[in-house]
């Protein structure tokens, strides 16, 4: 299909639906959302690198004053901050007799095990190693190069975003019984929006998606953010998948210009029932060129669990979708 045009960013943002009924005569898109087209994409994400890099979690849940405790890939870490407020990342047992170093403190950026005071400076000591780990002011990153397999790169695949400074951030982070796939598959299916989420995405249209055979996984869609009965605000996004374990949205065209959402991925491990369990970490980086953006940001800490209410709801009813998704593909029952 080729794009009409796209929305345009007018004097006020919003809009006023004529009808209130909104989906109630959405038009049917399974025949669009084809289960071929959305695993080439899917095949395609896969297929590119992602230099054994894998999202931690949220760059603000890392302070100075304790270590956090993460799993990853099956594997047990322990993030903590140096004397300059760099991270630290590594195994999570001490080497000495398997302490668990995320209930050790920190004092002066070195880690002290609380069970015989080994002190870990962030350097190779006594058969302990960090792991390269990365902080790009929204997210944290830790290598893994056992578990990822591939070509290690000596950073991570941080998708272009908005200048944090001058932007709006959130991050919001769920659970669930499926894997990396299933949650990217989730996001490349744009169509599921209108009639999955209709309390929040209206009038939405999926105007370009990859051809058959295509090297390209970008879908561009025109759709409707619901706020309030029939008031919206349309934009025109375009999904991409630049990484194995990412997909991203980004805002090109209508209110908040420039907007991403990154959709990161992460293997936690098998639960008590040997299921795979993986992470979903949302990062929202919003940008407006509007003189009250900046008052908007100054107000982060009342917005920002806003956001993650809104992202919580959505990824509630997407885990479920992905959850879903891998209960049928691991008995062979999944139609795709």
């Amino acid at each position: 299909m080729t794009p009409g045009p796209p929305p345009r960013r007018t004097r006020l943002p919003l809009r006023l639906r004529r009808d209130s009924r909104a989906g109630e005569h959405r038009r049917p898109t399974w025949r669009e959302a084809r289960p071929a087209l959305i695993a080439g994409a899917l095949e395609r994400a896969r297929s590119r690198p992602g230099g054994n890099w894998y999202v931690v979690g949220p760059s603000a849940a890392l302070r100075r004053d304790g270590p956090l405790a993460r799993t990853v890939a099956g594997r047990e870490l322990v993030l903590w901050r140096d004397g300059r407020g760099r991270p630290v990342a590594g195994p999570g047992a001490c080497p000495h007799l398997g302490a668990p170093l995320v209930d050790s403190p920190v004092r002066g950026g070195t880690l002290v095990c609380h069970w015989h005071g080994l002190a870990l400076d962030g350097g190779p000591t006594a058969g302990w190693s960090p792991w390269p780990v990365h902080d790009d002011g929204v997210l944290l990153w830790v290598r893994l190069d056992a578990a990822g397999g591939e070509e290690p790169t000596a950073g991570p695949p941080v998708p272009a975003r908005p200048a944090v400074a001058r932007a709006l951030t959130a991050v919001y982070t769920g659970t669930g019984v499926c894997e990396p796939d299933d949650i990217v598959a989730n996001r490349l299916d744009p169509w599921h929006g209108a009639w999955y989420h209709p309390y929040r995405f209206t009038d939405l249209t999926v105007v370009e998606a990859p051809g058959p055979g295509g090297t390209e996984d970008a879908f561009t869609v025109d759709v409707s953010f619901k706020l309030a009965g029939r008031i919206v605000v349309p934009v025109r996004a375009e999904f991409t998948a630049p990484g194995p374990r990412t997909v991203v949205m980004r805002i090109t065209a209508g209110e908040g210009e420039g907007s991403v959402v990154e959709t990161h991925a992460t293997p936690l491990g098998p639960d008590a029932l040997g299921r795979p369990r993986t992470a979903v970490v949302e990062a929202v980086v919003a940008t407006s060129g509007r003189p009250g953006f900046a008052v908007a940001c100054r107000a982060a800490l009342l917005l920002g669990p806003l956001l993650r209410h809104t992202a919580g709801r959505l990824w509630r009813d997407d885990l479920a979708y992905a959850e879903r998704r891998w209960a049928l593909r691991s008995t062979g029952r999944f139609p795709g």
